[in-house]
C-alpha cells in the first residue's frame, strides 16, 4: 500500500500559534529558516527515494522563490497552502479568492508549473466556509486536503468522508483527500496524520493507526508535517503553556520520527496516490455529501 506525504512549506512564525503575538505586518523583520529546514526535509525524502507534495505558502514562495524552484527541481510535486496564512473561516468569500489568487501567482511564478492541489492553513475549510471549495474549483484546483473529519478547537467537520472524496460544488467538482484517522469503536475518530499528532505522541500510535487502516480497510492514508518541526533550534515565539506545547513539544524526536516512518511505509505524491476520478476530470456532478 502506497499513502501520500505532504509537507507545509511555512516559516516558523506563521503557525497560528504564533499569530497572536506575531503579526503579518511583522513577518519580514524576522530571520528567515526555510531554506535549511527545507534542504533537511529534501535530504530525508532523497535518502528513501520517496515524492512528496510540499503545500507551499505563497508568501514564503515571494521571498524565497529559489526555495520553492529547488523542491519542484527536485521532482516533488507543488500545492498551494494560501499566501497569509489566514484561516478560512476567518475570511469572506472575496477575501478567500484574493488570497488564494495571490498565493497562485507567487507559487507558480516560482516554480514554473500549475498548481492544482490546495491545504486551508490549520484545515480551516469548515462547515461554516463550505463555500471556499467553488472559490477553488473556479480557480482551477482539482484536489484539496483542507478538511479534517474530527473534532478539534479550531477546525474540522466530525463525520465527513474519512477518505478520498469527490464533492460537488456550483463550479464544478473537485477531489477531498482528507488527513488520515481511525475509526475507534463504532463511532470515535482519532487523527493519525502526522504533524502536531506525530510529535506530541509516540511513534507507534502513529505507526499502528497507518497500518490499521491499510490492512483493515485496505485503503491509503494522507499524512503530513512542517519543515520548522524537524528544526529544535528555532526561536520559541509562541505565548502561553497550551500554545508552547502544541508548537514546540517533540522537536527533537520529529526527524527520527519522520526517518522511520519513510523506511516503514511506501510513500508517494498526492496526486499519485489518489488519481483523479473522472468524474472530476469531466465535470460530472456529484452530491455535497459529509456522510462518511
Amino acid at each position: 500500500m502506497i499513502n501520500a506525504i505532504s509537507v507545509d512549506v511555512e516559516e516558523y512564525f506563521h503557525p497560528e500559534e504564533v499569530r497572536s503575538v506575531v503579526a503579518e505586518s511583522m513577518w519580514s523583520a524576522f530571520p528567515s529558516r526555510i531554506s535549511d529546514q527545507v534542504d533537511r526535509v529534501l535530504d530525508l525524502l532523497d535518502k528513501h527515494d520517496v515524492k512528496a507534495t510540499f503545500f507551499v505558502l505563497g508568501w514564503v514562495a515571494r521571498n524565497k522563490p529559489r526555495v520553492i524552484r529547488r523542491i519542484a527541481q527536485r521532482g516533488h510535486e507543488i500545492g498551494c497552502h494560501s499566501f497569509s496564512h489566514r484561516m478560512v473561516y476567518q475570511l469572506t468569500p472575496r477575501q478567500f479568492r484574493e488570497d488564494t489568487n495571490r498565493a497562485l501567482s507567487a507559487i507558480e511564478d516560482a516554480c514554473g508549473a500549475k498548481v492544482t492541489a490546495y491545504r486551508a492553513p490549520s484545515y480551516s475549510i469548515t462547515n461554516d466556509c463550505i463555500w471556499a471549495l467553488e472559490v477553488l474549483v473556479e480557480a482551477g484546483f482539482t484536489n484539496d486536503s483542507s478538511i479534517y473529519p474530527i473534532r478539534h478547537d479550531r477546525y474540522g467537520i466530525p463525520g465527513f468522508h474519512r477518505h478520498a472524496a469527490v464533492l460537488d460544488t456550483p463550479a464544478g467538482a473537485i477531489q477531498e483527500i482528507p488527513i488520515a484517522t481511525v475509526e475507534v469503536g463504532d463511532i470515535a475518530v482519532t487523527p493519525i496524520g502526522g504533524g502536531g499528532y506525530l510529535r506530541l505522541l509516540p511513534y507507534r500510535y502513529t505507526a499502528a493507526g497507518i497500518r490499521r487502516v491499510n490492512r483493515s480497510e485496505q485503503r491509503p492514508v494522507c499524512l503530513y508535517f512542517h519543515p520548522w518541526e524537524l528544526d529544535p533550534e528555532q526561536p520559541r515565539l509562541a505565548d502561553g503553556f497550551v500554545s508552547r506545547l502544541r508548537t514546540y513539544s517533540g522537536l527533537e524526536t520529529m526527524e527520527r520520527k519522520i526517518d522511520r516512518l519513510l523506511g516503514e511505509f511506501e510513500f508517494s505524491t498526492l496526486s499519485s496516490v489518489f488519481p483523479l476520478p473522472e468524474s472530476v476530470l469531466n465535470g460530472a456532478r456529484v452530491p455535497l455529501n459529509y456522510a462518511s
